[in-house]
């Protein structure tokens, strides 16, 4: 069944659908008389609607669109944990599903390890509600237990809804703090019934509606189910697995959807995540729309929705997996309000909520922060705490490998920051996120720490070569996810693998919350022949390097093949009778330096790029010039930049592969940009400080292990 979408001046949308008699089944002269007869009492309507106008109703002003947003924090202080507490002192580990209450007061599901319900005062006071380990266990207080709780609601008595994720069943918080479950049994599934007769297979969102309806994203079903006053589970729509199709009942196809939030006409909105698009179920039929058509070229209009919400006159925000919060207008206009500038992407924005002064409050689950977003007039505001601190810890792998064996030596054949090309002939299209361990075709790829699946969908790109699979902090890429080379599921309990009807694979599925221990066979490599191992939250990783893999040396410096200064256009400074590179000290000078590094038993052409690199200025008698004691380390790859320009700031022109094919790559650092801490910076060097005459300029080419380069590292210059 297919709908047209057709927009009336006096109406909303009005959707045809493919069961309406078409038009050409009517005689000429009755289609006439009835278009003539609508356009008569359309025009009559107007005219008694504008006549009979009654007088205004004071209600809340129409929501502006395209405002200008800052993000503030409202709790937790980036570090992965759980600590009750002053707000900015406060830790979450995974928070989702918000809630705000009449008083104000936020609820925050706190999945991870923490596997709580934790509630935000007014005051900023961060206190746990319910919850007190991993379990599926009904009581009071700290008595009950969950597993990865998702999704919360509210309803009009105080009563607070929970999606519990991982243990397949919504629960129910009283006001009183006692925990008990509305529907399911514990058990994955897809059963209609009463109570713990229903069967859900990993939701992720709930709402409540004002006479105590609760809809649930049946997020693995790829359906939308109901729960009724009377704690009856039907099916509202979906069926026969993921798709997308509009349609009433089991005729609509969702993908993975995973929030819900109900409209003022009593419309239920669904974030259709693995279909990147916002569907609606009418309140009166039950019709099972798309209101805002996705384009037929271009990007989608929301990208992998996470979180949903609308204002009253039907403004909708959501959250993208991305880490953009956006706007989206009743026409479908869209407008970012934060994650246009990568200084404000967050990394898992998740939860979303509306107060009722307009602001939003979103529970950033990657960065273990729960933010705040509000209206302000002043566009260069401060930069605001983005991502996870720089003290979460890096996961406990103990110094093992993704191959075995887990505790030995394997080739390293990439690290973070490297610059990388493109298919298309671009040499620098993008920084490298990750470490590549290489590995044999078809080899094992091993979890190299416990944890557990905190993405509704971890798994992606099936087939591909780029296929991956994420675990908390982990990222393991480029290997047949949960397969063996023949393409044999491993672990079907925790690798759900669907087919088309042809019988070829369609996607694997690993549910938000399943839990891997280190070890674990994760799936084999493909025929790119390395493990790429992405480690820290997504759009904040961390040079892997840092998890001091069992028997990783490096013990060779890097090697400096050439320094060259250039003026601000890019054109190459003089040199005088002496050699010396003429600086004029009253312009910007751009520092560019070619060097690459190799760790230890790799292979003699394998060239890897540096941890850092930087430059200090000596006088004339090898002392260090006013301002330099220390060398100034504009480029250090600890942690990756979110700026996708960052690879234009850290890499001069004829940087990478420049002839396809070839074994090494050319790394020519821009010295005078700064590339640190996943800030990126545009800048030329300035001597202007310094007085006129000869100096030696240091390059410092480092690589993790603090090994520098000697060889072609100074030199002579003369300040003009």
């Amino acid at each position: 069944m297919t709908s047209v979408s057709v927009v009336l001046p006096w109406s909303g949308p009005v959707w045809w659908r493919a069961d309406t008699p078409p038009m050409h089944s009517m005689s000429r002269k009755t289609w006439l008389w009835t278009v003539t007869a609508l356009t008569a009492v359309a025009l009559a309507a107007t005219y008694i609607y504008e006549r009979t106008r009654p007088s205004p109703v004071e209600g809340p002003p129409p929501t502006p669109f395209g405002w200008l947003a800052q993000l503030q924090l409202e709790a937790g202080d980036g570090v992965g944990g759980w600590r009750d507490g002053a707000a900015l002192q406060a830790r979450f580990d995974d928070p989702w599903g918000l809630a705000l209450a009449a008083d104000g007061s936020l609820y925050v599901a706190d999945a991870g390890d923490n596997n709580r319900i934790r509630r935000i005062a007014v005051d900023g006071n961060v206190t746990t509600l319910a919850g007190g380990g991993e379990g599926f266990v009904d009581g009071s207080g700290a008595a009950a237990r969950f597993n990865t709780p998702s999704g919360l609601a509210l309803d009009a008595a105080g009563n607070l809804y929970v999606a519990d994720t991982g243990n397949h069943a919504i629960r129910k918080v009283s006001p009183d703090d006692i925990v008990t479950t509305l529907a399911g049994d514990g058990q994955p599934g897809e059963r209609d019934g009463i109570g713990a007769q229903a069967r859900f297979n990993g939701p992720m969102g709930v709402a409540v509606d004002a006479v105590g309806n609760v809809y649930v994203a049946d997020t693995y079903n790829d359906r939308i189910r109901r729960i009724d006053a009377q704690g009856r589970v039907s099916t509202m729509a979906g069926g026969g697995g993921p798709g997308q199709w509009d349609g009433i009942g089991a005729e609509a196809r969702f993908d993975t959807p995973t929030a819900l939030t109900l409209d003022a006409d009593g419309n239920l909105w669904v974030a259709d995540t693995g279909n990147s698009t916002l569907r609606r179920i009418a309140a009166g039929d039950g019709w099972a729309g798309t209101p805002f058509l996705p384009p037929l070229d271009g990007p989608p209009l929301v990208r992998r929705p996470l979180g949903l919400v609308l204002t009253e006159d039907g403004t909708i925000y959501a959250s993208e997996m991305s880490g953009r919060v956006v706007q989206i207008s009743r026409s479908g206009v869209r407008h970012e309000l934060i994650g246009a500038e990568p200084s404000q992407r967050l990394s898992r924005p998740a939860g979303l909520v509306l107060a009722v002064d307009g602001s939003l409050r979103v529970a950033d689950a990657g960065s273990h922060r729960v933010h705040r977003i509000v209206p302000t007039t002043d566009a260069a505001a401060a930069v605001p705490v983005v991502g996870p601190s720089i003290d979460d810890p890096l996961p406990d792998t103990g110094g093992r490998w993704p191959l075995a064996p887990q505790n030995g030596w394997h080739e390293v054949v990439g690290t973070l920051g490297e610059v990388r090309g493109n298919y298309r002939g671009d040499s620098r299209d993008h920084l490298h996120a990750g470490l590549d361990i290489r590995g044999d075709v078809g080899a094992t790829v091993l979890a190299i720490a416990d944890g557990k699946v905190d993405s509704p969908l971890a798994a992606r790109s099936a087939g591909s070569l780029n296929e991956g699979f994420a675990i908390a902090d982990l990222d393991y890429i480029h290997m047949r996810v949960g397969r063996d080379p023949a393409g044999r599921v491993l672990d079907p309990s925790r690798f759900h693998a669907q087919y088309d009807e042809d019988g070829r694979l369609r996607r694997i599925r690993v549910p938000r919350g399943t839990r891997f221990r280190a070890g674990d066979a994760l799936g084999t490599i493909n025929g790119m022949a390395h493990v790429h191992l992405q480690v820290g939250a997504s759009g904040f990783q961390r040079n892997a390097v840092q998890l001091g893999f069992v028997g990783y040396a490096d013990r060779q410096p890097p090697r400096i093949v050439a320094v060259e200064l250039s003026d601000a256009d890019g054109q190459p400074l003089p040199k005088n009778t002496d050699g010396r590179i003429v600086v004029p000290r009253d312009a910007g000078v751009q520092i560019v330096v070619e060097a690459w590094d190799q760790v230890d038993d790799n292979l003699p052409r394998r060239r890897l790029g540096l941890y850092a690199a930087g430059y200090q200025l000596l006088d004339a008698n090898g002392a260090a010039a006013p301002g330099y004691a220390s060398p100034r380390m504009s480029i250090v790859f600890d942690r990756m930049p979110a700026d996708p320009d960052a690879v234009m700031l850290a890499y001069a022109p004829d940087s990478g592969i420049t002839v396809h094919g070839s074994a090494s790559t050319r790394f020519r650092y821009v010295l005078s940009n700064t590339v640190h801490n996943g800030e990126v910076a545009a800048g030329y060097w300035r001597p202007g400080e310094l007085p006129p005459g000869e100096y030696t300029l240091r390059i410092v080419a480092r690589d993790y292990s603090g090994n520098e380069a000697q060889a072609g590292r100074d030199v002579g210059l003369v300040l003009e």
